[in-house]
C-alpha cells in the first residue's frame, strides 16, 4: 500500500531516458505486435452490446483485458488505447456502455457539459447503468473473451477504466475475483460514495492488485475518498497504489478531452504517459 507524490517533469524525463536506454540495450526485449481491430457483438442479459475487440495478429493466445470507457463512450480514442495495449501482447475488449440505449459512441459530436440539454442526454444514457447492470455486463464481457481463441485463459485478466469506467473495474473485479488479477482506475468518478452500493465497499470481494490515479481537482472536491480507498484495501490486505496527480484535471489521460472552461487543455501528455507506464507495470506483474 502506498500513496506517493507525483513525479516532477525532471523525474519523468529521467525515467523516460532510462527506459529508452534499457530498450536499446535489450534489457526489455518487448516486441510491438501488429494488431487486429474488429467490431464484435457481445450477448448480455440485457441484449446485445456492440464492442471493439483488439488483439495481436497471428495464432497466439494473450492475456485478456477490458477497457471501461469514460462518459464520451466507445470512440476512436478509446480504440487507439486498446490498440496500444494489444501491441504489448493483450486481447482487449472495449464495450459500448450505452448499448441498452444506442450504438457507440452514444454522445453526439460537440457534446458540451455546460449545456443542460446535453447533460440531460448523458443522464438518460447512464440511467440503465445500475450497479447490478454493470456487474452482469462484466460477467458477459468476460465470458465472451474467454470463448475467443486469442485469449490465454490461464493468465489473469486485467481491467482498466477512465472516469465512469473506474468504478466499473471494481465491480468487475469483485464479481470475478478468481479471474481478474489487476485493476486500474484513472480519474475515476464515484469510487467512494455514501450509498450502500459504493464501489469501495466491494473491496473485500476483490483479489486483484490495484492502481488508482486521481486527478488533483477530483481530490480537492473529495479529499477523503483516497483515504477511504486506502483503508479499504489495507483492511482486505490487498495491494493498491493510490496517487494524486498534482496539477492534473479530471480527464488528463485521454487525448480527445475538450479544453477546460478557462481554455486550458485537460489532456496532459507527460502525466498520461506516466499513468500508462503504471498500468503496464501492474498488468505485467499481475497477469500470471
Amino acid at each position: 500500500m502506498s500513496e506517493q507524490p507525483p513525479l516532477s517533469r525532471r523525474d519523468f524525463t529521467t525515467m523516460s531516458i532510462a527506459a529508452g536506454v534499457a530498450a536499446a540495450t535489450g534489457a526489455h526485449a518487448a516486441v510491438a505486435h501488429e494488431v487486429l481491430d474488429t467490431d464484435v457483438e457481445v450477448k448480455t442479459p440485457s441484449g446485445t452490446c456492440d464492442a471493439a475487440l483488439v488483439h495481436p495478429k497471428g495464432q497466439g493466445r494473450w492475456p485478456a483485458a477490458i477497457l471501461f470507457v469514460d462518459a464520451f463512450g466507445l470512440r476512436p480514442t478509446m480504440r487507439d488505447m486498446a490498440k496500444r495495449l494489444a501491441k504489448d501482447g493483450y486481447t482487449v475488449l472495449v464495450p459500448n456502455p450505452y448499448y441498452r440505449s444506442t450504438k457507440a459512441p452514444g454522445l453526439p459530436p460537440g457534446f458540451d457539459f455546460g449545456n443542460p440539454a446535453d447533460r440531460q442526454k448523458l443522464a438518460e444514457l447512464r440511467a440503465p447503468l445500475t450497479a447490478d447492470a454493470v456487474t452482469q455486463d462484466a460477467l458477459a464481457y468476460t465470458a465472451f473473451l474467454d470463448a475467443n481463441a486469442p485469449v490465454k485463459t490461464s493468465a489473469k485478466m486485467g481491467v482498466f477504466g477512465y472516469c465512469m469506467g473506474g468504478p466499473m473495474t471494481m465491480r468487475a473485479a469483485a464479481a470475478l475475483p478468481k479471474r481478474v488479477g489487476s485493476g486500474a482506475s484513472f480519474h475515476g468518478g464515484g469510487l467512494v460514495t455514501d450509498t450502500p452500493d459504493s464501489p469501495h465497499l466491494l473491496v473485500p470481494k476483490i483479489k486483484a492488485q490495484y492502481y488508482f490515479g486521481i486527478a488533483a481537482n477530483d481530490d480537492a472536491s473529495d479529499p477523503t475518498a483516497k483515504t477511504k480507498l486506502k483503508d479499504a484495501f489495507a483492511a482486505a490486505d490487498l495491494s493498491a497504489k493510490i496517487e494524486v496527480y498534482d496539477g492534473c484535471m479530471h480527464g488528463w489521460c485521454v487525448k480527445d478531452m475538450p479544453h477546460a472552461p478557462d481554455g486550458k487543455p485537460i489532456y496532459n501528455e507527460a502525466q498520461a504517459e506516466r499513468a500508462w507506464n503504471e498500468l503496464m507495470v501492474l498488468f505485467k506483474r499481475a497477469a500470471v
